[in-house]
């Protein structure tokens, strides 16, 4: 490994504890295309970021990985010669993507969607759907999840919150003192 790489692998570990703004300045300077108002909390994204397109409103958790080549065919390597398979990965709008996912090359993910923490994402997926799994699939609409919000007992308002206050109202919630 040159020195060089070094140092680019160092700069994404420091981006990771970056600012959300200064990560989506670096990932656009690489060429992956990025809406507005997204908020981006790993550094994970290929070696081909280029091939990567996120919508507006998009909110991708720590720990996802966005992978845009085929490593397998590394074991073909004698009978292929040096092939690689790559493939794009399309993000729609309004789009939040949980805690350590997988998105495989050659997928699209329409707008308005769920995808929920650990699921392995490939292929073609649908607009205003909550997608879970390993493979991932659509288990319901959008719509239907955001009435299972509102039946939660545990649904709080408390997005705009200062710590102090939000941690106030949680352990009121939840009876602790």
């Amino acid at each position: 490994m040159n020195f060089i790489s070094i140092l680019q692998r160092v700069h994404v570990i420091l981006l990771n504890k970056a600012s959300n703004e200064s990560k989506i300045k670096y990932l656009r300077k690489q060429g992956m295309k990025i809406g507005h108002n997204c908020r981006i909390s790993t550094m994970s994204f290929s070696t081909e970021p280029y091939l990567i397109e996120i919508g507006n409103h998009v909110a991708i958790a720590a720990g996802t990985d966005l992978i845009t080549h085929d490593g397998g065919i590394w074991c073909f390597r004698e009978d292929l010669g040096q092939a690689d398979i790559f493939g794009k990965i399309k993000i729609g709008n309004n789009v939040f993507i949980g805690n350590s996912c997988i998105i495989l090359p050659n997928t699209i993910i329409g707008d308005n969607c769920i995808i929920g923490a650990g699921s392995v994402v490939r292929g073609k997926f649908p607009e205003n759907s909550v997608i879970i799994g390993n493979p991932a699939k659509v288990i319901l609409q959008s719509n239907v999840q955001k009435f299972l919000y509102l039946q939660n007992p545990a649904f709080l308002k408390t997005a705009d919150l200062s710590l102090v206050k939000k941690t106030k109202i949680i352990k009121k919630h939840f009876n602790i003192d």
